[in-house]
Protein backbone atom coordinates (compact mmCIF):
# COMPACT_ATOMS: atom_id res chain seq x y z
CA UNK A 1 0.00 0.00 0.00
CA UNK A 2 1.43 3.27 0.36
CA UNK A 3 2.46 5.61 3.10
CA UNK A 4 0.17 8.38 5.37
CA UNK A 5 -1.01 10.98 3.65
CA UNK A 6 1.38 14.05 3.64
CA UNK A 7 0.99 17.47 2.77
CA UNK A 8 2.95 17.46 -0.49
CA UNK A 9 0.67 14.42 -1.36
CA UNK A 10 -2.79 15.02 -3.26
CA UNK A 11 -5.66 13.30 -1.75
CA UNK A 12 -8.17 11.49 -3.98
CA UNK A 13 -11.46 10.08 -3.41
CA UNK A 14 -12.87 7.64 -5.31
CA UNK A 15 -16.84 8.07 -5.90
CA UNK A 16 -18.86 5.24 -7.11
CA UNK A 17 -22.12 4.02 -6.90
CA UNK A 18 -24.81 2.43 -9.12
CA UNK A 19 -26.89 4.47 -11.74
CA UNK A 20 -29.01 6.89 -10.36
CA UNK A 21 -27.49 6.20 -6.91
CA UNK A 22 -27.20 10.33 -6.45
CA UNK A 23 -23.55 10.98 -6.89
CA UNK A 24 -23.77 13.87 -8.62
CA UNK A 25 -26.49 15.38 -6.02
CA UNK A 26 -23.35 14.56 -3.30
CA UNK A 27 -20.93 16.14 -5.24
CA UNK A 28 -23.23 19.73 -6.12
CA UNK A 29 -23.83 19.94 -2.65
CA UNK A 30 -20.03 19.89 -1.75
CA UNK A 31 -19.42 22.26 -4.06
CA UNK A 32 -21.95 24.79 -3.17
CA UNK A 33 -20.89 24.31 0.73
CA UNK A 34 -16.93 23.83 0.35
CA UNK A 35 -14.98 27.39 0.26
CA UNK A 36 -12.05 26.83 1.20
CA UNK A 37 -10.24 24.55 -1.10
CA UNK A 38 -10.21 24.28 -5.14
CA UNK A 39 -11.55 19.98 -5.93
CA UNK A 40 -10.03 19.01 -9.41
CA UNK A 41 -13.39 16.42 -10.69
CA UNK A 42 -12.48 13.60 -13.32
CA UNK A 43 -15.83 12.72 -14.38
CA UNK A 44 -16.98 9.72 -16.50
CA UNK A 45 -20.18 8.88 -18.14
CA UNK A 46 -20.63 5.52 -19.99
CA UNK A 47 -21.37 6.75 -23.39
CA UNK A 48 -20.65 9.21 -26.17
CA UNK A 49 -21.51 11.90 -24.76
CA UNK A 50 -20.69 12.93 -20.87
CA UNK A 51 -24.56 14.25 -19.37
CA UNK A 52 -23.78 14.24 -15.77
CA UNK A 53 -21.24 17.13 -16.21
CA UNK A 54 -23.84 19.61 -17.84
CA UNK A 55 -25.79 19.03 -13.79
CA UNK A 56 -22.86 19.67 -12.29
CA UNK A 57 -22.69 23.44 -11.26
CA UNK A 58 -19.42 24.28 -11.94
CA UNK A 59 -17.74 27.65 -10.79
CA UNK A 60 -14.28 28.81 -11.75
CA UNK A 61 -12.45 26.71 -9.23
CA UNK A 62 -13.69 23.61 -10.79
CA UNK A 63 -11.68 22.20 -13.48
CA UNK A 64 -14.12 19.44 -14.64
CA UNK A 65 -11.87 16.57 -16.53
CA UNK A 66 -13.96 14.93 -19.26
CA UNK A 67 -13.44 11.36 -20.52
CA UNK A 68 -16.51 10.31 -22.75
CA UNK A 69 -15.36 7.00 -24.36
CA UNK A 70 -15.99 4.11 -22.10
CA UNK A 71 -15.97 3.09 -18.74
CA UNK A 72 -12.87 4.57 -16.35
CA UNK A 73 -12.43 0.75 -14.98
CA UNK A 74 -11.64 -0.99 -18.14
CA UNK A 75 -11.34 0.84 -21.36
CA UNK A 76 -10.34 4.23 -20.32
CA UNK A 77 -7.73 2.98 -17.61
CA UNK A 78 -4.53 4.34 -19.40
CA UNK A 79 -6.25 7.49 -19.79
CA UNK A 80 -7.05 7.96 -16.25
CA UNK A 81 -3.30 7.29 -15.85
CA UNK A 82 -2.44 10.36 -18.83
CA UNK A 83 -4.75 12.33 -17.41
CA UNK A 84 -3.54 11.85 -13.68
CA UNK A 85 0.18 12.95 -14.97
CA UNK A 86 -0.70 15.81 -16.97
CA UNK A 87 -2.78 16.95 -13.74
CA UNK A 88 0.15 16.44 -11.77
CA UNK A 89 2.35 18.37 -14.18
CA UNK A 90 0.25 21.69 -14.16
CA UNK A 91 -0.42 21.65 -10.74
CA UNK A 92 3.83 20.96 -10.42
CA UNK A 93 4.30 24.40 -12.17
CA UNK A 94 1.28 26.03 -11.01
CA UNK A 95 -0.40 26.18 -14.07
CA UNK A 96 -3.84 24.82 -12.05
CA UNK A 97 -4.41 25.06 -8.52
CA UNK A 98 -5.95 22.46 -6.23
CA UNK A 99 -6.06 21.07 -3.18
CA UNK A 100 -8.14 17.91 -3.82
CA UNK A 101 -9.29 15.64 -6.74
CA UNK A 102 -12.82 13.06 -6.92
CA UNK A 103 -12.91 10.75 -9.55
CA UNK A 104 -16.54 9.90 -10.12
CA UNK A 105 -17.25 6.78 -11.68
CA UNK A 106 -19.50 5.67 -14.04
CA UNK A 107 -22.50 3.58 -12.30
CA UNK A 108 -21.97 0.53 -14.64
CA UNK A 109 -18.10 0.64 -13.17
CA UNK A 110 -16.27 -2.06 -11.21
CA UNK A 111 -13.55 -0.06 -8.96
CA UNK A 112 -10.75 -2.21 -8.52
CA UNK A 113 -8.76 -1.75 -11.98
CA UNK A 114 -9.22 2.42 -10.82
CA UNK A 115 -7.97 1.60 -7.48
CA UNK A 116 -5.11 -0.68 -8.64
CA UNK A 117 -4.13 2.80 -10.69
CA UNK A 118 -2.94 4.35 -7.40
CA UNK A 119 -0.70 1.75 -6.41
CA UNK A 120 0.64 0.48 -10.12
CA UNK A 121 2.03 3.59 -11.48
CA UNK A 122 5.47 5.34 -9.63
CA UNK A 123 4.34 8.77 -10.26
CA UNK A 124 0.89 8.43 -9.20
CA UNK A 125 2.40 6.71 -6.05
CA UNK A 126 4.79 8.91 -5.26
CA UNK A 127 2.68 12.07 -5.61
CA UNK A 128 -0.96 11.17 -4.83
CA UNK A 129 -2.73 9.41 -2.08
CA UNK A 130 -5.67 7.47 -2.84
CA UNK A 131 -7.99 8.48 0.40
CA UNK A 132 -11.40 6.41 0.35
CA UNK A 133 -13.53 4.64 -1.46
CA UNK A 134 -17.38 5.96 -0.83
CA UNK A 135 -20.12 4.51 -2.29
CA UNK A 136 -24.02 5.64 -2.99
CA UNK A 137 -26.64 3.56 -2.36
CA UNK A 138 -29.75 4.01 -4.17
CA UNK A 139 -32.11 2.15 -1.06
CA UNK A 140 -34.78 2.26 -3.14
CA UNK A 141 -34.02 -0.27 -6.29
CA UNK A 142 -30.40 -1.34 -4.82
CA UNK A 143 -32.20 -4.74 -3.90
CA UNK A 144 -32.84 -5.09 -7.17
CA UNK A 145 -29.34 -4.33 -8.63
CA UNK A 146 -27.71 -6.30 -6.18
CA UNK A 147 -29.63 -9.51 -7.88
CA UNK A 148 -28.94 -8.20 -11.45
CA UNK A 149 -25.89 -6.40 -11.55
CA UNK A 150 -22.95 -8.04 -10.30
CA UNK A 151 -20.98 -5.00 -10.26
CA UNK A 152 -23.12 -3.53 -7.93
CA UNK A 153 -21.43 -6.21 -5.09
CA UNK A 154 -18.02 -4.74 -6.25
CA UNK A 155 -18.77 -1.04 -5.68
CA UNK A 156 -20.40 -2.28 -2.26
CA UNK A 157 -17.35 -4.41 -1.24
CA UNK A 158 -14.94 -1.68 -1.75
CA UNK A 159 -16.73 1.39 -0.46
CA UNK A 160 -14.78 2.20 3.28
CA UNK A 161 -17.71 3.82 3.74
CA UNK A 162 -21.91 3.64 2.36
CA UNK A 163 -24.08 6.50 1.64
CA UNK A 164 -27.80 5.30 1.76
CA UNK A 165 -29.52 7.41 -0.64
CA UNK A 166 -33.33 7.20 -0.85
CA UNK A 167 -34.71 6.37 1.79
CA UNK A 168 -37.73 8.59 2.11
CA UNK A 169 -39.23 5.99 -1.10
CA UNK A 170 -39.14 2.55 1.28
CA UNK A 171 -40.66 1.47 4.66
CA UNK A 172 -38.14 0.48 7.50
CA UNK A 173 -38.87 -2.61 7.21
CA UNK A 174 -37.37 -2.67 3.52
CA UNK A 175 -34.41 -0.50 5.10
CA UNK A 176 -33.91 -2.84 7.24
CA UNK A 177 -33.71 -5.30 4.94
CA UNK A 178 -31.34 -3.11 2.69
CA UNK A 179 -28.88 -2.65 5.37
CA UNK A 180 -28.44 -5.72 6.84
CA UNK A 181 -27.87 -7.00 3.21
CA UNK A 182 -24.96 -4.33 2.90
CA UNK A 183 -23.55 -5.55 6.24
CA UNK A 184 -23.31 -9.09 4.61
CA UNK A 185 -21.60 -7.85 1.63
CA UNK A 186 -19.20 -5.29 3.64
CA UNK A 187 -19.22 -4.83 7.53
CA UNK A 188 -16.44 -2.79 7.83
CA UNK A 189 -17.74 0.37 6.73
CA UNK A 190 -19.96 2.40 8.03
CA UNK A 191 -23.48 3.75 6.83
CA UNK A 192 -24.47 7.48 6.89
CA UNK A 193 -28.58 7.55 5.52
CA UNK A 194 -28.52 11.37 4.34
CA UNK A 195 -31.70 13.17 1.99
CA UNK A 196 -30.59 14.87 -1.47
CA UNK A 197 -26.81 14.50 -0.48
CA UNK A 198 -26.40 16.74 2.44
CA UNK A 199 -23.67 15.28 4.46
CA UNK A 200 -20.75 17.17 5.88
CA UNK A 201 -17.67 16.78 3.81
CA UNK A 202 -15.55 15.87 6.98
CA UNK A 203 -17.82 12.01 6.70
CA UNK A 204 -16.54 11.13 3.46
CA UNK A 205 -13.15 13.53 2.93
CA UNK A 206 -9.67 13.14 4.14
CA UNK A 207 -10.51 9.80 5.74
CA UNK A 208 -7.44 7.93 5.61
CA UNK A 209 -8.89 4.55 4.66
CA UNK A 210 -5.60 3.45 2.68
CA UNK A 211 -2.91 4.45 5.63
CA UNK A 212 -1.51 1.67 7.28
CA UNK A 213 -3.12 2.34 10.63
CA UNK A 214 -4.10 0.46 13.56
CA UNK A 215 -7.62 0.49 13.46
CA UNK A 216 -9.99 -2.49 12.32
CA UNK A 217 -13.76 -1.57 13.40
CA UNK A 218 -16.14 -4.36 12.81
CA UNK A 219 -19.62 -3.14 12.09
CA UNK A 220 -19.66 0.41 12.19
CA UNK A 221 -23.24 1.03 12.41
CA UNK A 222 -25.91 2.64 10.36
CA UNK A 223 -26.26 6.39 11.10
CA UNK A 224 -28.86 8.97 10.05
CA UNK A 225 -28.04 12.78 9.12
CA UNK A 226 -30.79 15.03 9.99
CA UNK A 227 -31.15 17.32 6.89
CA UNK A 228 -32.16 20.48 9.23
CA UNK A 229 -28.74 20.04 11.22
CA UNK A 230 -26.48 18.99 8.55
CA UNK A 231 -23.22 20.75 9.96
CA UNK A 232 -24.12 20.23 13.29
CA UNK A 233 -23.55 15.94 12.12
CA UNK A 234 -26.54 15.11 14.50
CA UNK A 235 -25.86 11.45 14.15
CA UNK A 236 -28.02 8.60 15.92
CA UNK A 237 -27.57 5.00 15.72
CA UNK A 238 -30.25 2.57 14.64
CA UNK A 239 -30.72 -0.52 16.34
CA UNK A 240 -30.10 -3.69 13.29
CA UNK A 241 -32.94 -5.76 12.91
CA UNK A 242 -32.53 -9.39 13.31
CA UNK A 243 -31.78 -10.92 9.79
CA UNK A 244 -34.32 -12.94 8.15
CA UNK A 245 -33.50 -13.32 4.59
CA UNK A 246 -31.15 -15.48 3.11
CA UNK A 247 -28.86 -13.50 -0.25
CA UNK A 248 -26.91 -15.08 -2.45
CA UNK A 249 -24.23 -12.91 -3.01
CA UNK A 250 -21.07 -14.33 -4.41
CA UNK A 251 -19.21 -11.16 -1.81
CA UNK A 252 -19.35 -11.40 1.40
CA UNK A 253 -17.35 -10.31 4.86
CA UNK A 254 -15.10 -12.63 6.14
CA UNK A 255 -13.67 -12.76 9.85
CA UNK A 256 -10.53 -14.17 11.26
CA UNK A 257 -9.30 -14.34 15.03
CA UNK A 258 -6.87 -15.77 17.23
CA UNK A 259 -3.91 -14.97 19.93
CA UNK A 260 -0.44 -14.35 19.48
CA UNK A 261 0.70 -15.43 16.08
CA UNK A 262 4.12 -17.02 14.37
CA UNK A 263 5.55 -14.09 12.31
CA UNK A 264 6.81 -16.69 9.93
CA UNK A 265 3.50 -18.99 9.88
CA UNK A 266 1.46 -15.52 8.92
CA UNK A 267 3.84 -14.62 6.79
CA UNK A 268 3.64 -17.99 4.75
CA UNK A 269 -0.32 -17.63 5.48
CA UNK A 270 -0.80 -14.65 3.77
CA UNK A 271 1.60 -15.46 1.11
CA UNK A 272 -0.26 -18.76 0.07
CA UNK A 273 -4.04 -16.69 0.49
CA UNK A 274 -3.04 -13.86 -1.34
CA UNK A 275 -1.37 -15.80 -4.25
CA UNK A 276 -4.35 -18.34 -4.32
CA UNK A 277 -7.31 -15.65 -3.55
CA UNK A 278 -5.83 -12.85 -4.46
CA UNK A 279 -7.72 -12.06 -7.44
CA UNK A 280 -11.08 -12.81 -5.69
CA UNK A 281 -10.06 -10.12 -2.49
CA UNK A 282 -11.61 -6.83 -2.74
CA UNK A 283 -9.82 -5.69 0.06
CA UNK A 284 -8.61 -6.95 3.39
CA UNK A 285 -7.15 -5.31 6.65
CA UNK A 286 -5.30 -7.68 9.75
CA UNK A 287 -4.43 -6.39 12.77
CA UNK A 288 -2.08 -8.30 14.24
CA UNK A 289 -0.17 -9.89 17.39
CA UNK A 290 2.81 -11.63 17.12
CA UNK A 291 4.22 -13.48 19.66
CA UNK A 292 7.85 -11.58 21.20
CA UNK A 293 7.08 -8.34 19.47
CA UNK A 294 5.13 -5.56 21.09
CA UNK A 295 4.05 -3.83 18.37
CA UNK A 296 0.49 -4.43 16.40
CA UNK A 297 1.17 -5.57 12.50
CA UNK A 298 -1.18 -4.22 9.93
CA UNK A 299 -1.52 -6.17 7.03
CA UNK A 300 -4.08 -4.22 4.26
CA UNK A 301 -3.95 -5.11 0.72
CA UNK A 302 -6.61 -5.00 -2.23
CA UNK A 303 -6.97 -7.82 -4.29
CA UNK A 304 -2.36 -8.48 -5.07
CA UNK A 305 -1.54 -5.63 -3.64
CA UNK A 306 -0.69 -5.98 0.05
CA UNK A 307 1.08 -3.92 2.30
CA UNK A 308 2.63 -4.79 5.87
CA UNK A 309 4.11 -2.59 8.71
CA UNK A 310 4.40 -2.22 12.21
CA UNK A 311 2.11 -0.07 14.48
CA UNK A 312 1.46 1.05 17.70
CA UNK A 313 2.27 -0.97 20.89
CA UNK A 314 -0.07 -3.06 22.47
CA UNK A 315 -1.36 -1.73 25.89
CA UNK A 316 -1.90 -4.86 28.02
CA UNK A 317 -2.16 -8.85 27.36
CA UNK A 318 -5.54 -8.77 27.21
CA UNK A 319 -6.13 -6.57 24.36
CA UNK A 320 -3.08 -9.16 22.37
CA UNK A 321 -5.76 -10.55 19.54
CA UNK A 322 -5.10 -10.95 15.70
CA UNK A 323 -7.78 -10.19 13.57
CA UNK A 324 -8.13 -10.27 10.15
CA UNK A 325 -11.22 -8.84 7.81
CA UNK A 326 -11.79 -9.80 4.03
CA UNK A 327 -14.09 -8.95 1.89
CA UNK A 328 -14.38 -11.31 -1.15
CA UNK A 329 -15.91 -13.60 -3.76
CA UNK A 330 -16.51 -17.08 -2.02
CA UNK A 331 -13.70 -18.57 0.00
CA UNK A 332 -13.19 -22.07 1.51
CA UNK A 333 -13.56 -20.37 5.23
CA UNK A 334 -13.69 -23.23 7.20
CA UNK A 335 -10.37 -24.93 5.36
CA UNK A 336 -8.58 -21.20 5.49
CA UNK A 337 -9.90 -20.35 8.80
CA UNK A 338 -7.58 -23.95 10.14
CA UNK A 339 -4.73 -22.94 8.17
CA UNK A 340 -5.00 -19.21 10.15
CA UNK A 341 -5.66 -20.93 13.66
CA UNK A 342 -2.18 -23.46 12.65
CA UNK A 343 0.00 -19.93 12.64
CA UNK A 344 -0.71 -19.37 16.83
CA UNK A 345 2.30 -19.36 18.48
CA UNK A 346 3.79 -22.77 20.06
CA UNK A 347 4.93 -20.58 22.63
Amino acid sequence: MTDPISSSLLPVTLLTGFLGSGKTTLINYLLKHNHDEKVIIIENEFGPVNIDSSLLNVSTEIQIVEMTNGCICCTVQGELTEALHKLHAKRSIGELQFDRLIIETTGLADPAPIIQTFFIDNLIRETIQLDAVIALVDAQHILKHLNEHRVALSQIGFADRIILTKTDCINDEQKAEVVNRIHKINHKAAIFETEKGQIPKSYWLDIHAFELSDELTINKGFFVINPTQVFEAGFKSLPRQKQTISWDDNICSYLFEAGELDLKKIGSFMESLVEQYGNDMLRYKGVLAIKGNDQRLIVQGVHKVVGFDYGSPWQNLSERISKLVIISRKLPFNELNQAFLKTISDQ
